[in-house]
């Protein structure tokens, strides 16, 4: 490759992502007409003890995602949990600038040596898998909860009409169905490939999914949702220190709904919060009226989650030198 495009890779990426993320960022959160309310029920909240536990939940999250990275990139190479940590964070900064957080493979393999990157978004691909099955699977939940046991369950058909209810419930079944069997069958899905004469070229990119046990699926699997029930806990303590008062057992599963259906949603990172404030409105409002307190979480979780990972992983890149000499 040109020696001046290898130069502009190493040295002018990381700072040119971190002009456009935070500019970007900068005209998502000027655009938004309440920001100045929203933002002083946050500031009140940063008085709560529980804001801060929400804050270290936040490194707790992306700590569980650096871990269960770790173990996906084993197969190719063994790399510490500090460097998984930044990679995690690095793939954080891209995303916020893509559509669906398609962006995350191309931040994380930063941190993998060179021969192996197009491995390791295979690798990539499977964990993405076992954390989308396990929001589709609880999302599915909630929904059976909010139909069937939820106290006035029946407020569940003034967000959708019963057939559009039960319409994504059989096809988030179905998906969650058919993730499963791809999930837990890699490795014969690699054999097929590799017995295929249109696909076989293709196999070294993805032969090394073949060598995960069951036990190393399940851990991943686990991890996933663990790392779930530590977004789903921060997101219920910044409703709780927002005045959104909605019982604890139906919140978890009005949240699992309103997880399900952004990942439905076609959404790009720093667009996101407008999408994401609507969503938590229109389900949470079924069991609250405090609709300032839902936008406001929104925002708090938003920021916390999203917004301040995808700072530090853009500011990383910085000293990061993406392309060898060789």
């Amino acid at each position: 490759m040109n020696k001046n495009i290898k130069i502009i890779i190493n040295y002018w990426l990381g700072p040119l992502l971190f002009v456009i993320l935070m500019y970007s960022l900068y005209r998502q959160i000027a655009n938004k007409p309440d920001l100045p309310m929203r933002w002083q029920q946050i500031k009140d909240a940063a008085h709560n003890p529980m804001l801060w536990l929400i804050i270290l939940l936040m490194f707790l999250n992306w700590g569980i995602e650096a871990k269960k990275w770790q173990i996906l990139v084993a197969p190719l190479e063994k790399i510490k949990w500090f460097t998984a940590f930044k990679s995690v964070l690095a793939g954080c900064s891209v995303t916020m600038l893509t559509p669906n957080r398609v962006g995350e493979y191309g931040g994380r393999i930063l941190y993998i040596k060179p021969h192996n990157r197009l491995k390791a978004i295979a690798h990539n691909i499977l964990g993405s898998m076992s954390q989308l099955f396990v929001t589709l699977l609880m999302g599915i939940c909630g929904l059976l909860y909010l139909k069937y046991f939820a106290a006035n369950n029946a407020k569940i058909y003034e967000l959708l009409p019963a057939f559009a209810i039960n319409t994504f419930l059989y096809l988030s079944i179905g998906i969650t169905t058919l993730l499963l069997l791809l999930y837990f069958r890699v490795g014969f899905i690699v054999k097929m490939i590799y017995r295929s004469g249109v696909l076989k070229k293709f196999v070294k990119y993805i032969e090394h999914l073949a060598n995960f046990e069951r036990k190393q699926l399940l851990r991943i699997l686990f991890l996933s949702f663990f790392r779930y029930l530590v977004f789903i806990l921060q997101y219920m303590l910044m409703l709780q220190i927002l005045f959104v008062a909605i019982p604890a057992i139906t919140c978890f599963w009005l949240l699992s709904v309103f997880y399900l259906a952004m990942v439905m949603a076609p959404s790009i990172g720093f667009t996101e919060l407008p999408l994401r404030a609507a969503a938590s409105v229109q389900i949470l409002q079924l069991f609250s009226d405090n609709i300032a307190g839902m936008q406001a979480a929104s925002l708090g979780i938003w920021l916390i989650n999203l917004v301040t990972p995808a700072i530090i992983g853009s500011l990383l890149i910085f000293g990061l030198k993406i392309m060898k000499d060789k």
